[in-house]
């Protein structure tokens, strides 16, 4: 499984109904250990929506 991979399942346990706050977002980036921007994209290409975005990261 790719880093890609994991990190997208990992997007896909923590969103519900396709969405995902962007505290968890960045919780997720920390955990993982990458970039938000990488987290952001990963969202954008799975077609989960970021939600409630406090500092304009995604």
């Amino acid at each position: 499984m790719s880093n890609n991979d994991q990190i997208v399942k990992k997007i896909r346990e923590v969103a519900t109904d396709g969405k995902i706050t962007c505290t968890d977002a960045r919780k997720l980036a920390e955990e993982l250990k990458v970039d938000p921007s990488e987290i952001g994209r990963l969202c954008d290409e799975e077609k989960v929506k970021i939600m409630g975005c406090e500092l304009g990261c995604f």
